[in-house]
């Protein structure tokens, strides 16, 4: 997840949002697997797919997010999507009327905010602490409600099981509002396991869980997934089926293969391992280092972590960070991911594009940019 998408530009040290590490992917094994759908005797019945995915993908993922995950669910309720954003584009298109009231995360997730505003939203932000969203400031008139509860974008911290619950509660309250439930990176844990996620506790079909592989494996696969309550699978098939009819048989093939073969989850095993050292050697420097500057955000999970600016440190942070750039560092504000002025300034630090031996160095050539007199 990146306020900015399509930056390309490289940098030596780059601790950009969202950008999980191209050399971790298991390129051998995904070519072996995708030459295999290429076989002559599977193009001989290669015709139009099924708007809601490729069969096999949709039982892989319902098998897979089920173990690790939590989420309820059988192949019928999963819908294959062009990456997570093609999903929040078919929701919001079947829900939302011009007009309607949609809330959102502050600070939150830039992409989500634009899209429900290009489909006539008003969008409305609701403040995230220390246990997530504050259920109490949702406005009583909002049709959608968009979360990210297993690891907050972009602070990093998990909805509480109580805030969960009150939300759940809340939906129930208000008629005919739907929660969108973004889990976007939750596999990548460092300690326990996640809470249960929303759609695990939901009995009212309230929740739309969305998912993608864009974090787990690479971003270019564009591959996301959604699992809908039953009220909602025709229309979110329809509208899919609408937009680009199906998605890309051969890698969706290749992707079930790649699940059920437990390849996957061996990736992620190993993939944990290698951010989980960066998530650390961030953390130590962060304490040891820049103490007196900043204070990292409490998190567990994802590619990347969040630190505030301590109050009493008045310094010209987006100037600092665009020094920073042009020296070959790159880091994102937090103030990139909110809607309004930041109640407190802070680095969003992602962890995923970097070589674990730059680490401590790039946030050494960071600080010199951001403490200078």
């Amino acid at each position: 997840m990146s306020p900015v998408p399509n930056d390309r530009s490289e940098f030596t040290f780059d601790f950009r949002v969202g950008m999980p590490d191209a050399t971790l992917f298991p390129l051998e094994t995904w070519r072996r697997l995708v030459s295999r759908e290429l076989r002559p005797t599977s193009l001989r019945s290669a015709g139009y797919g099924e708007p809601a995915g490729h069969p096999a993908l949709r039982e892989a993922i319902a098998r897979y997010t089920g173990l690790s995950r939590g989420v309820r669910a059988e192949a019928e309720d999963v819908i294959v999507t062009q990456g997570a954003q093609q999903a929040l584009d078919l929701i919001g298109r079947v829900l939302i009327e011009p007009g309607d009231c949609v809330a959102v995360e502050e600070p939150g997730y830039p992409p989500a905010r634009f899209l429900f505003e290009s489909l006539g939203a008003r969008v409305v932000g609701v403040r995230v602490d220390e246990e997530g969203l504050d259920i109490s400031a949702i406005p009583k008139a909002a049709r959608l409600v968009y979360v990210t509860p297993s690891h907050q974008f972009p602070l990093g911290t998990p909805m509480s099981l109580a805030r969960r619950t009150a939300l759940l509660a809340w939906a129930e309250r208000n008629g005919d509002a739907v929660i969108i439930e973004d889990d976007y990176d939750s596999e990548f844990r460092f300690s326990d396991r996640p809470l249960e996620p929303l759609q695990g506790l939901d009995r009212t079909g309230r929740v739309v869980y969305v998912g993608s592989f864009s974090k787990t494996l690479l971003p270019l696969l564009r591959v996301g997934f959604m699992v809908a309550p039953a009220s909602l699978q025709r229309a979110l098939c329809t509208a899919k089926q609408l937009s680009d009819w199906h998605g890309e048989p051969t890698t969706q093939a290749a992707l079930a293969r790649l699940i059920d073969e437990g390849l996957l989850a061996r990736h992620i095993r190993k993939a944990t391992r290698t951010y989980a050292s960066r998530h650390e050697r961030i953390l130590t420097t962060l304490h040891d280092d820049f103490s007196e500057w900043l204070t990292p955000v409490p998190s567990a999970a994802g590619l990347h972590l969040c630190a505030r600016l301590r109050p009493e440190r008045d310094i010209d942070l987006q100037r600092r960070l665009a020094s920073a750039r042009k020296a070959d560092v790159a880091v994102e504000s937090l103030a990139n991911y909110c809607a309004a002025a930041p109640v407190q300034e802070g680095l969003v630090i992602g962890y995923g594009a970097i070589p674990t031996d730059r680490v401590e160095e790039g946030l050494r050539r960071l600080f010199a940019h951001i403490s200078r007199p």
